[in-house]
């Protein structure tokens, strides 16, 4: 029996070995420069979880990048990558207060927001501001609250217009840019729910309930609407590569969740995570 441990054991570590030496060089808690990940193909990152992750910037990396009078950058490459969830739960009696609870992500496909880019420019008041044009700006997100109950909500930053919180002209470490912006509804018009019921397409009412449709009981499962509600998202820069035009730090996005089409009340959904981004002339 001794000889049997001993060789189990044996056979153990070696399996480990023989696994770890076999497997990709790469890893999902690596974190690649940009120019290490623009040298990857597609075999050495799929399966590796690094599709979903932000470059980095060197440690070393520690100078800022100024604007000139009237001068116009673009902020491009544009990452945002989620790291933790928090929804805002209503109170249970008069004696607490509504606050955000840990929220576990459901969503097996990657959550990180790319390739958003736009201008960047001094106001008339002579803060930085950042105005989205595009990119890969949104993501299908369901999160679950320690209760079980689950919220889905459409990630983005859609009409996102950040403006420096003080007064200047360089990107540098601890600056914050923050402001508002739209977010569609998770679903689209020509969603049907479990009854056949939508806002397009489908039926008004469910099928075997049309006597009862204009009760207040079920008007709001029946009332299909395309709700569009806002965020408000902050990003702190903590580290400029003026060298090569690279910035990155982290944000915090609060925003509301899915209404179902309107059947359901939004709830604030909290997101924070890390960003990386290119400033180009």
């Amino acid at each position: 029996m001794r000889y049997r441990a001993v060789l189990a054991t044996f056979l153990a570590i070696c399996l480990t070995f023989l696994t770890a030496c076999s497997g990709s060089d790469l890893s999902a808690s690596d974190r690649l420069t940009y120019d290490q990940i623009k040298s990857l193909s597609y075999d050495d990152i799929v399966g590796t979880g690094l599709a979903g992750k932000c470059p980095q910037i060197a440690a070393e990396a520690n100078g800022s990048i100024s604007l000139g009078e009237g001068q116009t950058l673009t902020l491009s490459q544009l990452c945002i990558e989620p790291d933790d969830f928090f929804v805002k739960e209503e109170p249970t009696n008069k004696r607490t207060v509504a606050e955000f609870v840990t929220a576990q992500p459901l969503t097996r496909v990657t959550t990180t927001l790319d390739q958003i880019f736009g201008p960047l420019a001094v106001n008339g008041e002579g803060a930085l501001t950042f105005t989205e044009s595009g990119g890969l700006d949104f993501a299908a997100i369901t999160v679950r609250v320690p209760s079980g109950e689950q919220f889905p909500f459409l990630f983005t930053t859609k009409g996102l217009v950040a403006t420096a919180s003080t007064a200047g002209t360089a990107i540098a470490p601890d600056v914050t840019l923050g402001g508002d912006y739209l977010v569609p509804s998770y679903r689209t018009s020509n969603f049907l729910d479990p009854k056949g019921r939508g806002l397009t397409a489908g039926y008004e009412t469910a099928v075997a309930l049309p006597p009862q449709g204009d009760s207040e009981e079920i008007m709001r499962e029946n009332m299909k609407s395309f709700d569009v509600g806002t965020g408000h998202i902050e990003f702190t820069i903590s580290k400029v590569d003026a060298e090569t035009g690279e910035v990155a730090g982290i944000f915090e996005a609060v925003q509301t969740s899915d209404t179902d089409m309107g059947s359901k009340e939004a709830a604030d959904v909290k997101i924070r995570g890390l960003f990386y981004g290119r400033i180009d002339a």
